[in-house]
């Protein structure tokens, strides 16, 4: 990343200010200077709603859990059961399912 150390200065009206800081809340930005660097280097903002990549966070948590608890119990016991695998196995097809479905719908955007 480049130093940014060259000062860009303007003027805007009350209403101005109040209309930009009423985009800037609705996008949920706080930075007002990298809102106005965006908005001037490209023109517009994305707000994303990515309560998918929420859930398949927390998907890919419950998984790591379970790996976890699944060596611990290998390391102890030196066994595990097949019905835990299976499990296992079918969280990360649906992590997966969900992973493609969020990739999917990035890709349409421009």
């Amino acid at each position: 990343m480049q130093p940014r150390d060259k000062w860009v200065h303007f003027v805007m009206s009350q209403g101005e200010l109040d209309r930009m800081q009423q985009k800037m809340d609705e996008l949920g930005i706080r930075n007002k200077s990298s809102y106005l660097r965006k908005m001037a280097l490209d023109g517009y903002c994305v707000n994303l709603e990515l309560d998918d990549v929420k859930e398949m966070v927390s998907l890919l948590r419950y998984c790591s859990n379970n790996l976890n608890q699944y060596a611990k119990r290998a390391n102890e016991s030196g066994s595990i059961y097949a019905e835990d695998i299976r499990d296992l196995q079918q969280r990360q097809e649906e992590i997966w399912e969900i992973a493609k479905e969020i990739l999917a719908r990035l890709a349409t955007i421009q």
